[in-house]
């Protein structure tokens, strides 16, 4: 049973459409990516998810049953980063959040500030904290009662390099304690590197969804070009053993899965068709550049 399922569901501002029938499933276990430009619907969809807002049409459940308090207990989250009192102390704002929330206990908020390595800063008062610390602090409220699930809403925002190495590490730790996590980020970086699936989002279109080796996969590429254009373009169309041919001004753009280009067979196919390349280059296709290409961004 996926931890979560949507299904097509839609949400409008007005005459602005932010979801157009958005669909897929999240594995248990898994570190689930909603990836996609600024303004492609991520946050909308995670405020339906945690039932912030409603959605116009469609529906979605969780454990494989309809939201409710009872499940919304299971599902920790960080939407924006909490009010905490910036006079209190790291330690006394989880108590404040705790005492609110009616989520986890007291005496689990030594072994959550441990999680979130605050630990030696707990009776630091959050004014103190530098603004990864506070992210971190975030997280911790989000672990309050040990939920199965995790949604985070661009848990790397607006921190600096160390700020985002530790974020990084510390979902990936999360992940090994066996916590489900739901990131939207519009960073590819970040989802490549702490991502196990992945969804992309363009103005609130699924485009696709699947594994990060799936839908991010990295791909070879050879550029071909010949003086006979015409024949060229004839002859390709009996060429196999390749994803995708696109034309892009001059020449042709052949994609391969990753490690399986032999330029030599394309130029020896080629001439054993009377077409004589011109021009012949072995390219890489960069994760940037297949995201890029999805979104058209």
């Amino acid at each position: 049973m996926p931890v979560l399922q949507l299904q097509q569901v839609e949400k409008s501002y007005g005459q602005i459409k932010a979801l157009k029938g958005v669909s897929f499933e999240v594995p248990e276990g898994s570190v689930y990516g909603i990836l996609g430009p600024n303004g492609s619907g991520k946050t909308t969809l995670l405020s339906i998810i945690l039932d912030v807002l409603k959605a116009d049409n469609g529906d979605y459940k969780w454990f494989g049953e309809p939201g409710s308090p009872e499940i919304r207990k299971q599902i920790g989250s960080l939407l924006e980063t909490p009010n905490f009192y910036h006079y209190l102390s790291g330690i006394n704002n989880l108590r404040v959040t705790q005492s609110i929330s009616e989520r986890g206990s007291l005496q689990s908020i030594e072994e959550v500030l441990k999680k979130v390595k605050l630990s030696e800063r707990k009776n630091s008062r959050f004014s103190s904290y530098s603004l990864g610390m506070k992210q971190r602090l975030a997280i911790g409220a989000a672990l309050l009662g040990n939920p199965r699930v995790l949604v985070l809403d661009e848990p790397t925002n607006g921190l600096d390099p160390v700020g985002i190495a530790e974020m990084r590490e510390l979902i990936k730790e999360l992940h090994k304690q066996g916590h489900t996590i739901i990131i939207a980020s519009h960073l590819l970086d970040e989802v490549e590197k702490v991502c196990t699936h992945v969804a992309i989002l363009k103005t609130g279109e699924l485009l696709i969804s699947g594994t990060v080796d799936e839908v991010l996969t990295d791909e070879d590429i050879i550029e071909i070009g010949a003086e006979d254009d015409e024949s060229l373009t004839r002859i390709l169309e009996d060429f196999q053993g390749h994803t995708k041919l696109k034309k892009e001004g001059d020449y042709f753009h052949i994609f391969f899965e990753k490690g399986t280009a032999r330029p030599e067979e394309i130029n020896a196919f080629c001439f054993s068709k009377g077409v004589r390349l011109s021009h012949l280059v072995f390219r890489k296709q960069r994760l940037e550049a297949k995201f890029f290409e999805l979104t058209g961004n």
